[in-house]
């Protein structure tokens, strides 16, 4: 192969080279664009005034009959309950005293776009910098209090139906066209699910019959128990100033309780000492003691028998002798009498 054959090749293949370059470098350029949602053309900035602006962040569109005209630049609080979004549109953008802006949802993850709509005939065009007032916006569907009200409806329904219904739900309240037919579709989707589990409902209705049978034969006894529940809550009402009076004592007897186990702290702490002793000293004369214990019964036997008369002790003395001496006799030591009883009592 010669070298006028080889240069002629090699550039041939740089040429090829350079085309594939410059094709993937504008193929590229325009998806960053599409994606980024970049616009080189002039614009004008605009303000709206909102009460609530929540998920409202910058770069999210600005649409007109769901085409973009323009970007959120930035979200600031206005007021203590208002929020201005500033926006930009693109300059052949016409907004008056007739453009109203709604916070609309962009899908179920929570993206927000502004929504401009021309509401009655066109007035004064709105000036750069302009800002459109509070009385003219309206903030995003509360999809909180909406769902809510679809709560029954979801329990008996499969997660991806209730995206799916979801959607389509945010779309026709929003107002968007041509979601009618697929809310309708998904109805009937979720009416299907529902027939499918037509047993399923029967049984839950039976059990509910049940239940509400019962608590009729029982109306009687639901009824004093809400009487009795109302009249407990209204004591309790009648005498709120003594049961808080209660606590403020309650409160008085804990403190002087504290202050009570403090004062006896050091002498309990003795006295379980000391009684640590007296158990030692039990438990090293446990045979005396078994031994005592053992008697006792025979002991409280005997003295129980001298006591079976009343409230004291029957004493017998036998063999009693007594001498008496009687002044002035004749008998320098006196007479002697004796007496001797086998048994006298004395009591």
């Amino acid at each position: 192969m010669s070298v006028r054959g080889l240069d002629k090749k090699t550039s041939g293949d740089l040429i090829r080279l350079v085309v594939f370059m410059v094709s993937t470098a504008l193929a590229t350029s325009v998806l960053i664009i599409t994606i980024g949602n970049l616009s080189f053309g002039s614009t004008k900035e605009y303000a709206a005034d909102f009460v609530d602006a929540t998920g409202v962040n910058k770069g999210d569109d600005i649409r007109i009959a769901g085409v973009k005209v323009g970007t959120v630049q930035k979200v600031a609080i206005l007021d203590a309950d208002r929020a201005r979004v500033t926006f930009t549109v693109d300059a052949d953008t016409r907004l008056d005293d007739a453009t109203h802006a709604t916070v609309k949802y962009r899908n179920l993850i929570g993206q927000r776009y502004i929504s401009l709509t021309q509401e009655g005939d066109g007035g004064q065009q709105l000036e750069e910098d302009a800002a459109i007032p509070v009385g003219r916006t309206k903030p995003a569907l509360d999809l909180t209090v909406l769902f809510n009200g679809f709560k029954p409806l979801f329990q008996a329904l499969s997660p991806d139906d209730i995206n799916k219904l979801s959607y389509e739900i945010v779309q026709v309240f929003q107002g968007e066209g041509g979601t009618v037919e697929g809310l309708l579709s998904s109805t009937a989707s979720v009416t299907q699910t529902l027939a499918d589990r037509d047993k399923v409902i029967g049984e839950l209705l039976s059990n509910l019959d049940y239940v509400l049978d019962h608590v009729a034969d029982r109306d009687k006894q639901l009824t004093n128990l809400i009487d009795s529940f109302r009249t407990l809550v209204g004591g309790l009402n009648d005498d709120r100033e003594a049961i808080l009076g209660s606590l403020d004592s309650i409160s008085d007897l804990s403190v002087q309780t504290a202050a009570l186990v403090t004062d006896i702290k050091d002498p309990f702490v003795k006295d379980i000492k000391e009684l640590r002793k007296v158990a030692g000293t039990l438990d090293d004369n446990r045979q005396e003691i078994d031994r005592a214990l053992q008697v006792l019964p025979i002991k409280l036997t005997k003295i129980g028998r001298t006591a079976v008369y009343g409230s004291w002790f029957n004493f017998y003395l036998c063999h009693f002798k007594a001498t008496i001496k009687v002044p002035g006799l004749n008998n320098p030591v006196g007479a002697t009498y004796g007496a001797t009883a086998d048994r006298c009592t004395l009591g």
